[in-house]
């Protein structure tokens, strides 16, 4: 049974639970969780299509002729054998009580990236693979997490986020009202395993902090650290630490402002001597920033951003929170986005382009921009 040993897999924690039970049934030991746990009430939906997962396996393997002059139910038995039931793993996802029937984790990431070529390679695909990726802050960064995963720029990841959902965050967020209250690590995390079980998912809870931050950046048991991060949080203190462990790792950061579409470039990777936020924070460290008042955090994070390149509503915005604004306005159509643009970088950056440190912006309203007035419709009375 891979990662959580073999044993029946236990329900008792599956509120809090983000990582599914996944069950190879040509091992006895999975095999007998298996039928124990299929024989139970606990699975409300066993979703079996193997059949036609094998069919379009087929197809990415050869497709000028998939099925090799044989029906396609023929076809498709050869690769299964005499049980279905016993080819390829069964994905139990305690929260949902969902047990899945899917392909081997090879055959899987082939067919669920095929569509991907030839604007990623199969011999790129896997590069990026085996990849891992840090993301803090999982309002604006939970889109950009779940776009990576989906795009398989990276096959394991660290998320922290100490916050839990809230209603207002469903303007932005991919989540129902039945997961209000869930910590957002737990809720980013359970996305990204729902399309592709095979991730490697490390969550943390507290967001990150003093005690958890060398952590985050460690190698862990498998000896592997951070390759690239994705910092989107609000904390001037967890900004600036992070950066700091990052250019310590040589580790490249990028950040989503989810306003005009700008996103920074901090290469540490190649210039591990880099100021950080590109010089406009001068030498300040994560020291200078522990106990800023809320007025001065909210001064250094407009630094950060630059105040002057801020769009017109975010600027008035600005002066209301607090007083009538609850916080800062952000869109779900900015958010994703800045997803897009996250994914698009990382990819690119982790496939050895030659992309530079730096801002850059990407305003829809400046691309599409609107007319002083609408032109009368044909035929109209001037």
């Amino acid at each position: 049974m891979s990662r959580t040993g073999s044993r029946c897999p236990d329900p008792v924690n599956s509120a809090e639970s983000f990582r599914p039970v996944l069950l190879d049934p040509s091992r006895a030991a999975d095999a007998a969780a298996l039928t124990t746990l299929r024989e139970s009430n606990r699975p409300r939906e066993v979703h079996d299509r193997i059949e036609e997962q094998v069919a379009e396996l087929l197809g990415c393997l050869a497709p000028q002729d998939p099925f090799g002059g044989r029906s396609r139910s023929s076809a498709v038995a050869d690769v299964l054998g005499a049980c279905s039931d016993d080819y390829g793993r069964w994905a139990w996802y305690p929260w949902s009580r969902r047990l899945v029937h899917l392909l081997p984790e090879a055959q899987f990431r082939l067919v669920r990236t095929d569509r991907n070529r030839d604007k990623i390679s199969r011999e790129q695909q896997q590069g990026l693979l085996s990849r891992r990726i840090g993301v803090i802050g999982l309002s604006v960064g939970s889109s950009a997490a779940l776009t990576c995963a989906m795009e398989g720029v990276g096959g394991a990841f660290r998320l922290a986020d100490f916050d839990r959902l809230g209603l207002s965050n469903l303007n932005r967020l991919r989540a129902g009202v039945h997961e209000l209250g869930l910590e957002k690590s737990i809720l980013c995390a359970r996305r990204m395993y729902e399309l592709d079980p095979y991730l490697d998912i490390e969550i943390h809870r507290g967001g990150v902090t003093e005690e958890t931050i060398e952590t985050f950046f460690g190698a862990g048991e498998e000896g592997r650290g951070l390759d690239l991060l994705v910092e989107e949080c609000d904390t001037p203190w967890v900004k600036v630490a992070a950066r700091e462990h990052a250019r310590a790792g040589r580790v490249p950061v990028l950040m989503d402002t989810n306003d005009r579409g700008v996103l920074d470039i901090e290469r540490f990777d190649l210039e591990p001597r880099r100021p950080l936020f590109h010089g406009r924070t001068g030498d300040t460290t994560a020291e200078d920033v522990r106990s800023l008042t809320r007025d001065e955090a909210l001064r250094f994070l407009l630094d950060v951003v630059d105040e002057e390149r801020l769009s017109p509503a975010m600027t008035d915005a600005l002066t209301r929170v607090g007083h009538t604004l609850s916080s800062w306005p952000q869109l779900a159509s900015g958010v994703m986005l800045g997803a897009a643009l996250v994914t698009d970088t990382a990819r690119r950056i982790l496939l050895g382009e030659p992309l530079t440190s730096g801002r850059h912006s990407l305003d829809l309203e400046a691309l599409v921009p609107a007319l002083a007035a609408l032109p009368a419709p044909h035929g109209a009375a001037l």
